[in-house]
């Protein structure tokens, strides 16, 4: 099956380039951008690497772009993947391995931190017990699912954030989701940014309020800054 490779971008320009040098495409996957309406050379970048890039200026979120994504997408499988994350050696045969089993929704890797910092091995640690004892990945997971999975869930909502926590509660609905290793490579930018504790602590409370108290992603958006 082919894949397609979702990446949303907005002002990249400092990392993308050797983000997509590493994904090491064959000739049964894909590479498709969305640009949010980056400020710098993002998209000029991403042009090097293919012609399937696409615009989502609309002052909507990540949601909106990959939903772009898959709407060009000519892959039965779709990948969706953060501009600042790295897949591991064999990733695409995994993928295809994991979506081989009917029952399965979608899958997402288990992360790595790209720090050597051993309070990065406890976060990380905590990340993936959480999302594997709920079955709700994050976004930086490169969340993998097959196209008309994917469709059959309506996509991600149109969210200025949680699209990742709501498409997941709803494929998880519609069958399993695996996670998988070796991990995926995220960057540690926003934590050294903004700091260990406060990012983690900040990221679990704002969750918590909208998958349990549902409140409104528009409100909490205020506390979840974009980082580059």
């Amino acid at each position: 099956m082919k894949i397609t490779v979702v990446v949303p971008v907005l002002n990249e320009d400092k990392i993308l380039r050797g983000s997509l040098s590493r994904l090491h495409l064959s000739m049964d996957e894909e590479l498709v951008v969305v640009d949010g309406g980056s400020k710098d050379d993002s998209v000029s970048i991403a042009r090097e690497f293919t012609e399937n890039v696409f615009s989502s200026k609309n002052g909507k979120g990540r949601g909106f772009a990959m939903n772009v994504g898959a709407q060009n997408a000519g892959g039965e499988i779709l990948l969706f993947l953060h501009a600042d994350c790295e897949l591991p050696d064999k990733a695409f045969d995994i993928i295809r391995e994991v979506l081989s089993d009917n029952s399965v929704s979608a899958g997402a890797f288990d992360i790595r931190i790209a720090s050597p910092e051993l309070r990065f091995r406890v976060i990380e640690a905590g990340a993936n017990l959480r999302s594997r004892s709920t079955s709700i990945p994050y976004g930086d997971q490169g969340m993998f699912m097959k196209k008309n999975c994917f469709e059959k869930v309506g996509g991600f909502p149109d969210l200025p954030i949680m699209e990742d926590i709501e498409i997941s509660r709803k494929l998880r609905n519609a069958g399993k989701i695996v996670f998988v290793k070796p991990p995926l490579m995220t960057s540690a930018r926003r934590w050294l940014k903004e700091g260990s504790l406060y990012t983690t602590l900040r990221d679990w409370v704002l969750v918590m309020l909208y998958y349990l108290m549902r409140a409104a992603p528009e409100k909490l958006k205020a506390y979840y800054k974009d980082i580059r």
